[in-house]
């Protein structure tokens, strides 16, 4: 499968360009970054210490049309201007890009009915394990138990809380029949008065290098069940994101999730 990295001078782009390098199933047809940066016009695979004569460019579209499918783990405004491009080149798409607005959400919707694509807050197989172990523990424990997610990341990280720590919030707001929108509330400070039954408090932590850290803590009364997750590394992620790439390599157009992807739906 022909694959293109998006914004391949990154930390997460060159783990993406490693897994694609090491994959005996994946070739790397283009990779990219945004103009301006240092290593434009390098090869990609000098940042992963494996020269393999592609160049990382700045031109998104050229690189785009040369591939059959994007990894894009960028930012927002990004994901969406490649998104027309994948659509116009009929590319796969595999998005792990966080913090969509709901508008452009439906954008990414209103694309999935013409080209094949993978989102997910998350690709990590365990993360996505993660996912249904708290669903089942939200629906075993049901309402008694108060909902508190803690999450943390590198210092460097923009956006909070994670996308996995939201997508973990949804997961247990729809098993317990609420709407996280309006039962979810974002740390505490001062007076605060006693605590909203159904509500589901995310609590973020940034510092260091971390990669990515989850716990879900189901409090209940003289009890409390914690299901936890720690990335080690960000190869779990680009893993993943190629497993959902062999996914789509057998579809047609589509909105699918990891869930989808490791049979967990």
């Amino acid at each position: 499968m022909k694959m293109v990295i998006a914004g391949a001078a990154g930390r997460m782009g060159r783990t993406l360009l490693e897994a694609v390098l090491r994959d005996a199933a994946m070739t790397l047809a283009a990779a990219f970054d945004v103009a301006g940066s240092p290593l434009l016009g390098r090869d990609a695979g000098e940042t992963v210490g494996a020269a393999c004569g592609v160049t990382i460019e700045s031109d998104a579209r050229a690189a785009i049309s040369v591939g059959e499918c994007l990894i894009d783990f960028t930012r927002p405004e990004a994901t969406i201007a490649h998104l027309e491009m994948c659509v116009a080149s009929g590319s796969r798409m595999i998005i792990g890009t966080t913090g969509f607005t709901d508008a452009q959400k439906q954008q990414i919707a209103i694309a999935a009915e013409r080209i094949g694509i993978v989102m997910a807050p998350n690709f990590a197989v365990g993360v996505n394990v993660t996912f249904k172990l708290a669903e089942i523990a939200a629906r075993s424990l049901g309402p008694a138990f108060d909902v508190e997610i803690v999450e943390a990341h590198h210092k460097h990280k923009v956006d909070a809380p994670s996308g996995t720590a939201l997508r973990l919030g949804e997961v247990v707001a729809d098993a317990l029949g609420r709407n996280l929108k309006e039962v979810a509330a974002y740390g505490r400070e001062g007076i605060t008065g006693e605590r909203d039954a159904k509500s589901i408090v995310f609590h973020s932590i940034r510092g260091g290098d971390i990669v990515g850290e989850h716990t879900v803590i189901f409090a209940g009364e003289g009890e409390r069940v914690e299901v936890t997750v720690r990335s080690q590394s960000r190869m779990t992620y680009a893993l993943g994101a190629l497993r959902a790439a062999q996914f789509l390599s057998a579809r047609g157009p589509g909105l699918f999730n990891m869930q989808d992807v490791l049979g967990l739906a």
